[in-house]
């Protein structure tokens, strides 16, 4: 499975998602941005997308509520170790409230991995990084591989967040 992200404006991405009703497409506004993710086995519609494989999900992606990505620049060498962590996760998160869906995507073109979740809204992430649930997910992040976790990355991690807008807004 892939994931295609793309920006624009509200208007033009909305016309682009109904224009292929059919497949997978979530139009959601950021801070100053519109995105577009297209999740599908095929080709995407996008002229210029980024492109990510999902190497780990949870749930199905909406057109509703609060997106949350968690931009994590991997180096090639950590690449294994931080896909291990991830697919040897605990899986706490899809037991919270508030919880909708998860992805995580590996970059095609890039060195920065994106950890996607979304929720019912941003009250529900933010008691998600208060819980003990998310203390345990990121007690351990030093590996016994060896590595320490900032020998992994190749640069700091950054949050942005996005709200799906519903057709009537």
């Amino acid at each position: 499975m892939n994931l295609y992200m793309t920006t624009g404006t509200y208007e033009y991405m909305q016309k682009l998602r109904e224009k292929h009703a059919d497949e997978t497409m979530v139009v959601m506004q950021g801070e100053n941005t519109t995105l577009v993710l297209h999740e599908t086995e095929k080709k995407t519609k996008f002229a210029t997308p980024r492109r990510f494989e999902v190497i780990s999900s949870v749930g199905e992606l909406k057109e509703k509520g609060f997106f949350v990505f968690n931009n994590i620049p991997v180096t090639d060498e950590g690449r294994p170790i931080f896909e291990h962590r991830f697919t040897n996760r605990a899986g706490a998160v899809e037991n919270e409230p508030g919880f909708i869906a998860f992805r995580l995507l590996r970059p095609v073109k890039s060195d920065t991995y994106v950890v996607l979740t979304e929720w019912e809204a941003p009250i529900f992430f933010e008691k998600w990084k208060q819980s003990q649930a998310y203390k345990e997910a990121h007690a351990q992040r030093d590996s016994g591989s060896g590595l320490k976790s900032q020998e992994i990355f190749s640069g700091s991690s950054y949050v942005t967040t996005y709200w799906a807008k519903p057709d009537d807004e």
